[in-house]
């Protein structure tokens, strides 16, 4: 019998899990499924993949040479479906990620003018954390994703699509204790152990600490918050501040009674939001239009917020 691409898919998956269950987990197979693809990928080849001689997970150096071919193979798969795919444009199935902190406001502006643009779009999206979305990206699990930029990662055709100020969220009283005094406030002369930030892993963490130009230990209020939701509530019950992105504004601050908001010295800190994809070749027109759509919405929200 011949050697399958699923038989290839599955051997990725394992090289680079290196693990029998995370693999099958991310092939959505069961674990023994999996084992018995790869042992008959070994008999077609004549050859022994993975070195089972103990409990530490190698590959053989032939298993190294299929890899790399195996990648060859797939990746050139990959550019023929996704040039046949998106020949004629933003249609079809379109999986998109997004991470949590611009999901729960761009997308109810984005999925109108999506909706708008072509009904019969079949959208899948996930909303995950920066670095699982790259990795899905590089699995072929994702067409493209919206991040910050920039994403750090070769590779990776990025389209920047707006630029989002931060706002400094307080309490009413500080907040108007600081405007009756006339202060505009600096990032970096935030008092760090004032600072309420998400969980770690969320990118917009790491973004206030850079803009504050401080470090996680030095915020003193750890409370793992893993919402921006959260975070404000906490600002409104007066636990600290936080950096509030100017698209969260129009959602954020009016469902929250007790929190304001200021916005700090010229050059205001911001973040990029982008869209980024795989450079694997093809047409781009699809990636090209859905980033027309999400700009037109992120300017849309960044607008609204224009007022304070």
């Amino acid at each position: 019998m011949d050697i399958t691409f699923r038989q290839l898919a599955y051997f990725i998956a394992l090289a680079e899990t290196r693990h029998f269950g995370r693999a099958a987990a991310r092939a959505h197979v069961t674990q023994p499924a999996l084992s018995t693809q790869i042992r008959e990928l070994e008999e077609r080849l004549g050859t022994t993949l993975i070195d089972r001689s103990d409990r530490r997970f190698r590959l053989t150096p032939g298993g190294q040479e299929v890899l790399a071919s195996a990648r060859r193979i797939m990746a050139e798969i990959e550019r023929m479906q996704a040039s046949a795919r998106w020949q004629t444009g933003l249609h079809g199935r379109l999986k998109l990620g997004i991470i949590p902190t611009v999901a729960p406001y761009l997308l109810p502006e984005a999925l109108p003018r999506l909706r708008a643009r072509d009904v019969t779009l079949d959208l899948r999206l996930r909303e995950a954390q920066t670095a699982v979305l790259l990795d899905e990206l590089a699995d072929g699990l994702l067409d493209a994703a919206v991040i910050a930029l920039p994403s750090g990662v070769p590779d990776l055709v990025e389209q920047p699509l707006f630029a989002d100020r931060f706002l400094l969220a307080a309490r009413e009283d500080q907040v108007a204790e600081m405007r009756g005094a006339g202060d505009v406030p600096r990032p970096t002369e935030l008092n760090p152990s004032r600072l309420l930030l998400l969980d770690e892993g969320h990118c917009l963490a790491d973004q206030a600490l850079e803009v504050c130009g401080t470090r996680r230990p030095a915020t003193r209020v750890d409370l793992g918050a893993s919402s921006l939701r959260t975070l404000c509530g906490l600002v409104a019950a007066g636990f600290g501040q936080t950096l509030l992105p100017e698209i969260a504004y129009a959602t954020e601050a009016p469902g929250t009674p007790g929190m304001a908001v200021l916005r700090f010295a010229d050059p205001e800190p911001m973040r990029v939001i982008g869209l980024v994809r795989r450079d694997i070749g093809g047409p781009d027109g699809w990636f090209r239009d859905l980033a027309d759509i999400l700009t037109a919405a992120g300017t849309e929200l960044v607008a609204r917020a224009a007022a304070v």
